[in-house]
């Protein structure tokens, strides 16, 4: 029976997923023993399982021939897996470039990696930006909005009864009914935490308060969550240089790395950045905490160059 053409392509994709990892570990001297035996016995099981390691060999073979034509030879033999490592990392760079500059053409104020700051706005509201963050700005004599862009912000809001103050993140919006809130985007979402008088959360159609010291989430087009309590020291942590996780996706809280360190931490397999994460983090040190989310989480990490992490179970 001939599989269906999006079966060929989800065993295709399946199949070069896994071969990137047995690359990956044997790049990194790590078939040895039972974890070479289930190498082999991976590679027989199915002719797209050789056919897909043959692709990314073949891959990190052209890499290879980019290299400088002046490039010792016997320097890329003692590391194999550096033309490929700087091409991939060049090539996450370009998308991450791409990005970036979408949200800058759109933002009113931004900051880079590692970076935070304070603006005071037109109304004398203050925002204060987290390090990969952007917001842009919307003032009108009826309405006062700031559409959240990138990453997390918190807002000292100035009062004018006759102009609203708006967040917009992630498909819904914050309205002020008091001074001082924090939005960060979120996988598929957005989080709102209040640390003075209350917010109005509308999205989904729905709309929710949440008071002083209370917290919400909502997914994109979905109701926000009911408001739970929050510890006062927990409300925008990341102004303290904290990261304050609970309950997260591996994936959402390496993105969140990311804005304060260059480079890239990749799972090899989409289950390992769906395991859940919980716990308190510095922000000053990302590699730091990085190797106590892998320890906790059972994990290993493949540096592949200063700029590049894999993450494997």
């Amino acid at each position: 029976m001939v599989a269906e053409p999006d079966e060929t392509g989800a065993r295709s994709g399946a199949a070069h997923e896994a071969a990137i990892e047995w690359w990956v570990l044997a790049k990194a001297g790590e078939l040895s023993g039972a974890r070479r035996a289930d190498f082999e016995a991976w590679l027989a099981a199915d002719p797209a399982h050789a056919a897909a390691y043959a692709d990314i060999a073949r891959m990190f073979e052209e890499a290879r021939a980019l290299r400088p034509a002046h490039a010792p030879a016997k320097r890329a033999s003692r590391r194999p897996t550096a033309a490929l490592a700087a091409l991939l990392a060049a090539s996450l760079a370009v998308f991450a470039c791409f990005d970036h500059l979408s949200i800058l053409l759109q933002a009113d104020h931004a900051t880079g990696v590692a970076e935070s700051k304070s603006v005071t706005l037109s109304d004398g509201s203050r925002v204060e930006l987290d390090a990969g963050s952007a917001i842009a700005l919307r003032f009108e004599p009826g309405r006062r909005v700031v559409r959240l862009l990138a990453g997390e912000a918190w807002f000292v809001v100035a009062p004018d009864a006759a102009r609203p103050f708006v967040v917009e993140a992630a498909g819904g919006s914050v309205t002020a009914l008091g001074t001082a809130f924090d939005v960060a985007l979120r996988e598929g979402g957005a989080h709102v935490s209040v640390g003075e008088h209350r917010v109005a959360v509308a999205s989904g159609g729905a709309r929710v308060e949440v008071g002083e010291r209370q917290s919400t989430a909502f997914e994109t087009a979905a109701p926000g969550q009911p408001p739970v309590s929050v510890a006062a020291d927990a409300i925008a942590a990341w102004r303290r240089g904290a990261l304050v996780v609970e309950d997260r996706p591996l994936g959402e809280v390496l993105a969140t790395l990311a804005r304060y360190r260059h480079g890239a931490v990749l799972c090899l397999r989409p289950s390992t950045c769906a395991r859940r994460v919980s716990g308190v983090f510095s922000t000053s040190e990302p590699l730091t905490t990085l190797r106590e989310i892998e320890f906790f989480l059972g994990l290993r990490a493949v540096q592949l160059t200063s700029y590049l992490i894999f993450l494997t179970e």
